[in-house]
């Protein structure tokens, strides 16, 4: 029997956990990414839900847990930094158990991917022909590939998704901007999750991680494009709307304008009716990017490469209908987090200063102890009552 080729486009955690998978469950398998190299960096992701057991069958668990951000609670502060409310915490609380940086979550994958996947960097796809034999793929190189089966795992900017599914993709604009970087570490600085939220629709955060740095967000509504600019423009605008925001603000955007690990995103949602075609599917972010607003992420990702070589081992002969098993399992966890309600932008990014009161004061009742377990189930995704599906390992 011939074994079966994946080529997977994108290696990062969606990406890497299908190329873990598959090659677990026998396929050649063959990881495409963009960039040059492997990409460090990243802000906080955890692992929530039934993304923890499947890390536990990865045997990854542990290896994660070392790579833990150090970060214990989440708390909400005011414009002097003080105290004026703890989120819930716990295993799926706003900190979770397992709460890692995203470059040290997929470089652990990396690291412990089965002998036998190749990866190769700096050549992304540059054609792809889909037909009933197989998808043949060439990239910028020249190269070229011929599959069973092609993974687009390449995030919420897609390329090969918007070439080869353009007219299914629904792209729905949040209207916030997020700017994520890595600080300068200070003695101020502590092992919570501080969270200011300010009039005028900002927020700004500090998050501590595992390498003696600090991790920072400014984040906005009602936004500008800020994708259409240079980094030096985009801060520069982003300075210009945080000029009299108070706190740690001054601090993060000299900090910004000198780091090396600055990423500026207007938050999307990937909404689509189907993650297939032919020999392709996707994954993670590319399928149905959920934003740092509905949460899980991650966790969405990580699943999608288990189930995905779980579906292909129940229906190894007919790949339509193992990529629609793959769709139906997933399409649940993916729309419980995606349908964010219309509220939930207003109430998180107050414009005026009553705006803020009131959204004070909701904190301080959400987080009462009567009311705290059900805010924390607020936090809660990629949670289900069904069994993960069975999946056959051919490699150890």
């Amino acid at each position: 029997m011939t074994t079966r080729h994946a080529v997977i486009s994108g290696a990062s955690i969606a990406g890497l956990s299908a190329a873990f998978w598959l090659r677990r469950t026998g396929w050649d398998v063959t990881v495409l990414e963009r960039s040059g190299a492997f990409r460090d960096g990243g802000q906080n992701v955890d692992v929530r839900g039934v993304a923890r057991d499947v890390l536990e069958r990865m045997g990854l668990t542990e290896a994660i847990r070392a790579q833990n951000t150090t970060e214990t609670g989440t708390v909400l502060v005011d414009a002097s930094g003080k105290v004026t409310a703890e989120l819930p915490s716990g295993p799926d609380g706003a900190t979770a158990e397992l709460e890692v940086l995203r470059g040290d979550f997929a470089r652990t994958i990396l690291q412990h991917l089965p002998a036998g996947v190749e990866i190769g960097y700096g050549d992304p796809i540059a054609e792809v022909v889909d037909d009933t034999d197989a998808v043949t793929v060439t990239t910028a190189s020249g190269r070229v590939l011929r599959a069973d089966l092609l993974v687009i795992a390449e995030g919420v900017r897609s390329a090969t998704r918007d070439r080869l599914f353009g007219d299914l993709v629904d792209r729905r604009d949040l209207g916030i901007a997020m700017v994520f970087g890595t600080i300068p570490r200070t003695t101020g600085d502590d092992n919570r999750w501080r969270w200011f939220t300010t009039v005028g629709g900002r927020q700004v955060h500090l998050r501590p991680d595992n390498h003696g740095t600090t991790r920072a967000i400014l984040a906005y509504a009602r936004a500008e494009d800020l994708g259409r600019l240079d980094r030096a423009d985009a801060l520069a605008r982003v300075r210009d709307r945080f000029a009299d925001a108070g706190w740690e603000t001054s601090r993060i955007l000299d900090g910004f304008d000198r780091s090396e690990d600055v990423y500026i995103d207007n938050l999307t949602q990937i909404r689509m009716p189907t993650w297939h075609r032919g020999r392709v599917c996707l994954a993670g972010d590319a399928g149905w990017c959920v934003t740092p607003m509905g949460g899980g992420g991650a966790s969405l990702a990580l699943v999608s490469g288990y189930v995905l070589a779980a579906s292909l081992t129940t229906e190894p002969d007919r790949l339509d209908a193992a990529l629609t098993v793959y769709e139906q399992w997933m399409r649940p966890l993916v729309d419980d987090v995606q349908n964010l309600p219309r509220w939930i932008v207003p109430f998180a990014y107050p414009q005026t200063r009553f705006g803020l009161t009131l959204r004070r004061l909701l904190d301080k009742a959400l987080t009462s102890p009567k009311l705290a377990p059900l805010t924390a189930k607020l936090t809660r995704v990629a949670e289900t009552d069904r069994a993960l599906p069975p999946i056959a390992a051919a490699h150890a």
